[in-house]
C-alpha cells in the first residue's frame, strides 16, 4: 500500500519471520489464537498495515507495511 506525504510517495513492507526455541510446536491452541491477537492489536495500534500472515506450530511469518513516520522513531 503506498503512503503519501507532503512531496513523496512510498512503500515500505518488511518480512518477519520468528521460530519458537528448538522449534518446538507450540503454537497451537490458546496460545496460538492470544498470539494473533497480540499481533492484530500491536499493528493497529502503531498504525501498521498487516498484509499478510501465516503462523504454523513453530513459527510465525507476517508481512508488514508501516508508515515512513514509523522511521524517524527508529
Amino acid at each position: 500500500m503506498m503512503k503519501k506525504l507532503s512531496h513523496i510517495e512510498c512503500e515500505i513492507e518488511i518480512h518477519i519471520v520468528w521460530t519458537t526455541k528448538y522449534r518446538y510446536k507450540i503454537l497451537t491452541g490458546k496460545v496460538a489464537k492470544r498470539c494473533r491477537n497480540l499481533l492484530i492489536q500491536i499493528c493497529r495500534n502503531m498504525e501498521i498495515d498487516l498484509l499478510k500472515g501465516i503462523m504454523e506450530k513453530d513459527y510465525v511469518y507476517i508481512v508488514l507495511s508501516i508508515p515512513p513516520e514509523l522511521l524517524k522513531s527508529i
